[in-house]
């Protein structure tokens, strides 16, 4: 399954709808950086938070623009913030999703030209974050979010990408899959592919993220691959 995030040149009836971009903020104190790894998986939570939220579905005040924004190209940003900027951000409408030491807040879908003053002046460069410590294995029962071992890019866009990798996963999960694992509180686990994994992970059939090249990386790159959690 690839991403419907895909090669800008390429005709797409998607390009003719209104488009939208889902923002996420992280939080990144100069003193008090995140790692890495902890980053990802927040964000990734953070746009499975929004996905599920009651206002987010139905006649929820979230749902309309949720659903433009999801008939269109598949669009989510990051940007970062600390101090000042950061506490008027979380006074925006949005879901604020922390990890062990990660913070990150994630909104409503905005028009690609039409950000809120307060996070259109965020930053977007600056998100190079590192992991102090090598993550560990993947725990048992979580669903793993496979970077490409191929493709070097920045933490805002690699948060970017596990945010795709964990949409795509929910939209191919059967609804009581789906069930489990958000009462689970969606338990998953952001790892580097071996190298030799990579190509097999690549034609497996799981959701597969290919990358649309608007920032950084080619058009149709790979860049995530997505294995359910074993939650039985």
């Amino acid at each position: 399954m690839s991403s419907n995030v895909t090669d800008p040149r390429a005709p797409d009836l998607r390009d003719e709808k209104p488009q939208f971009v889902l923002p996420l903020v992280v939080r990144i104190e100069r003193d008090a950086p995140p790692a890495r790894t902890d980053a990802l998986e927040t964000a990734a939570r953070a746009v499975l938070e929004i996905l599920t939220d009651d206002r987010s579905l139905g006649e929820g005040e979230w749902a309309q623009v949720m659903t433009d924004w999801q008939d269109a190209r598949i669009r989510k940003v990051v940007r970062r913030a600390r101090g000042a900027e950061w506490r008027r951000a979380e006074a925006l409408p949005g879901i604020t999703v922390t990890g062990k030491e990660a913070e990150v807040r994630v909104f409503p879908p905005v028009p690609l030209d039409g950000w809120p003053k307060e996070l259109a002046k965020l930053q977007v460069s600056g998100t190079d974050l590192d992991d102090p410590a090598a993550p560990g294995p993947v725990p048992e029962g979580v669903a793993v979010l496979w970077l490409s071992p191929a493709l070097d890019m920045s933490a805002g866009k690699a948060m970017a990408q596990a945010g795709h990798g964990a949409q795509l996963l929910w939209w191919a999960m059967a609804e009581d899959e789906r069930e489990a694992w958000r009462e689970a509180g969606f338990p998953l686990a952001v790892r580097t592919a071996p190298r030799d994994d990579w190509a097999a992970l690549t034609e497996s059939g799981l959701p597969v993220v290919r990358d649309a090249g608007f920032t950084e990386i080619a058009p149709g790159s790979c860049t995530v691959v997505s294995a359910f959690p074993n939650l039985k």
